[in-house]
């Protein structure tokens, strides 16, 4: 009998920060650069937490006041009164300074992550194809919360902290200079570990943080396609995944955990052996009257004080180095290529009319390639005349996509130039680019949100005239007058109350709303019944009368009518012409409009599988 050996779960995904950092990162700069702006505000910050460690240095020197009274038999009212007054005083600023600087913290937690959300939000869309949502998410979220204790807490617990130290060892000096050497020489000793080991909590902070982004990479795979995972009993294999990437973040922060227990513990004992060592010596010398009791238990107390200080300067130097970890992977971002000329004022509104005749669109020997892959494109030549339709076929892999894609700058071409108008929409910024076109992606994405918000989506000042035409158009109308809260229904996340017509349709809406001078559409018919698709064909030939249309067919019944269809293959134009000159001159054309029954079959056999028109 064979025993059965369970399938190791598979390996976490890696994110994109496993990526070496970009050059030129210092991350103790990157730190100080996001508390910069807070510096008088954590100035005042750290001279609160300096007069309540001034109210704790002075305590042993008044109580070896109240002790040398005691002992020589006079009044201790007074010492005792500036006692109580020292005690309270420190209560009152540690309280105000802790308030002070948590409201610092969150100020400077939120200038990260608005900082972060601006720069993903207008990260170039090759950044975007490689980079696992996830992870970038959690940069924002978690990321920003070490930076944010390291650039504020951090900071002015090391600053008081060693400040404190300082003034703490100047007066013990003043007590007694050789039980400061016995000091000294403990917390010196301890200091040499602890610099072996702080280092190595930034390095765990950086694993663990990066296992955070996984975990985040692998729930937005799974949840992304909550449906496919369920429809396809994969639940386990998903589990298994992100598990996979929750325990290397176990894993990393038990190392990081390790470290600071070993960190409290060395300082712990530091103190300990030091008050051993003091008290040893320190009763050496009251026994052979070399020193005196008062002056023996102020010691004592400032090496009990010494605590304090010692636990804010390792808590915080434990803090700046995890922030020194998270710093790395949000100054990556920000050496990510982001678009930054997609915020410019638009000087006609998306929904206004437009008075202008629709644009030619030109492509002008256009040569692409994505990253490690071949050529994608290979000198593309067309010209789409103005408020005409221009249908692009071919088989899966063409560039029909990408043609798409460099038409509105999501990638830039190697070679060539792609005109709107005559204009070079190289030397156009992207807000321009855009406010001129409309797209309708083939999977149609909807915004969570209102079916209202989905349609104003880019044209927010539309009136209801309007909205009310691109109902009709798109026969929306009759499904808004069906639901009770009419365009104010919500749609769920990514529109899943809504059936793939719907959200074809929706989006189609959206883009007439626009009236653009240019309107891609890219497969927006496959998921609409017969009736719909006539009534979009009719919603599509009214547009191209005000607007230039280049779409992008599986259907080719939906195209027969365009005034020009090109065929691609292998990233170059095949052929080009109308449905009847392509369907007696193009062979490739005829099979793909045989195997719709369009026209007859070439020969009796029934037509391959790879005669499929698909993207």
């Amino acid at each position: 009998m064979t025993t059965a050996h369970p399938m190791p779960p598979p390996q976490a995904p890696s994110p994109a920060s496993d990526d070496p950092p970009a050059p030129g990162i210092r991350p103790l700069r990157a730190l100080l650069q996001q508390a910069r702006p807070y510096r008088f505000v954590l100035l005042g910050s750290l001279l609160l937490a300096l007069a309540a460690s001034a109210c704790g240095l002075v305590q042993p020197l008044v109580a070896r006041s109240v002790l040398d009274a005691l002992a020589d038999d006079t009044a201790v009212t007074g010492a005792l009164i500036v006692l109580s007054v020292l005690v309270v005083a420190g209560a009152v600023l540690t309280g105000l300074q802790s308030w002070w600087q948590q409201r610092t913290s969150e100020q400077v937690v939120r200038s990260i992550r608005r900082d972060l959300v601006f720069r993903l939000i207008r990260l170039k869309i090759p950044e975007l194809d490689r980079r696992p949502p996830g992870d970038l998410v959690a940069r924002v979220t978690s990321d920003s919360a070490l930076v944010q204790n390291a650039a504020t807490q951090g900071l002015v617990m090391i600053t008081n902290g060693l400040l404190t130290v300082v003034g703490a060892i100047v007066l013990m000096g003043t007590v007694h200079l050789g039980l400061l050497g016995v000091t000294l020489a403990v917390l010196l000793g301890t200091g040499a570990l602890l610099g072996l080991i702080l280092p190595r909590i930034r390095e765990a902070v950086a694993r663990a943080q990066n296992s955070v982004g996984a975990i985040g990479a692998a729930l937005d795979r799974s949840l992304g396609a909550a449906r496919t995972v369920k429809a396809n009993g994969a639940e386990s294999r998903e589990t298994a995944r992100a598990e996979a990437a929750v325990q290397e973040a176990y894993k990393a922060g038990l190392t990081g955990a390790k470290y600071v227990a070993l960190v409290q513990v060395l300082s712990g004992v530091a103190i300990q052996t030091a008050f051993l060592a003091v008290l040893g010596v320190g009763g050496a010398l009251v026994a052979s009257g070399d020193l005196d009791a008062s002056q023996l238990i102020a010691f004592l107390l400032y090496v009990f004080y010494l605590a304090s200080p010692i636990a804010s300067l390792l808590g915080g130097l434990g803090m700046l180095q995890q922030g020194l970890g998270a710093i790395v992977r949000i100054e990556q971002v920000r050496h990510l290529p982001a678009e930054d000329d997609v915020d410019l004022p638009e000087r006609v509104a998306p929904h206004a009319a437009r008075s202008t005749p629709a644009p030619p669109v030109e492509f002008d020997a256009v040569h692409f390639a994505y990253p490690g892959r071949g050529p994608a494109l290979r000198g593309i030549s067309f010209t789409v005349p103005g408020a005409t339709r221009t249908a692009l076929v071919g088989l899966s892999g063409a560039g029909k996509t990408t043609m798409f894609a460099l038409l509105q700058r999501f990638y830039e071409p190697r070679a060539g130039a792609i005109r709107i108008g005559g204009q070079d929409i190289a030397l156009m910024s992207r807000a321009e680019v855009r406010r001129r076109i409309a797209y309708v992606e083939q999977e149609s994405p909807v915004m969570a949100g209102t079916l209202g918000d989905n349609l104003r989506y880019a044209a927010t000042g539309a009136g209801d005239e309007d909205i009310a035409e691109v109902l009709r158009l798109t026969r929306l109308d009759s499904l808004i007058a069906r639901l009770p809260d009419g365009l104010d229904t919500e749609v769920g996340n990514r529109g899943v109350t809504l059936s793939g017509g719907e959200r074809q349709r929706l989006a189609i809406a959206r883009a007439l709303l626009r009236r653009p001078e240019v309107l891609l559409l890219d497969e927006a018919t496959a998921q609409l019944d017969a009736s719909n698709e006539q009534a979009l064909r009719e919603a599509v030939d009214q547009a191209a009368r005000r607007c230039t249309v280049i779409l992008i067919a599986h259907r080719l019944s939906t195209v027969t009518d365009a005034e020009q269809i090109i065929v691609l293959e292998d990233g170059g134009i095949r052929a080009a012409g109308s449905h009847d000159d392509l369907v007696g001159a193009d062979t490739l054309y005829r099979e793909l409009a045989a195997s719709q029954m369009l026209v007859p079959a070439v020969d009796d056999r029934p037509p391959g599988p790879d005669a499929q028109l698909t993207l």
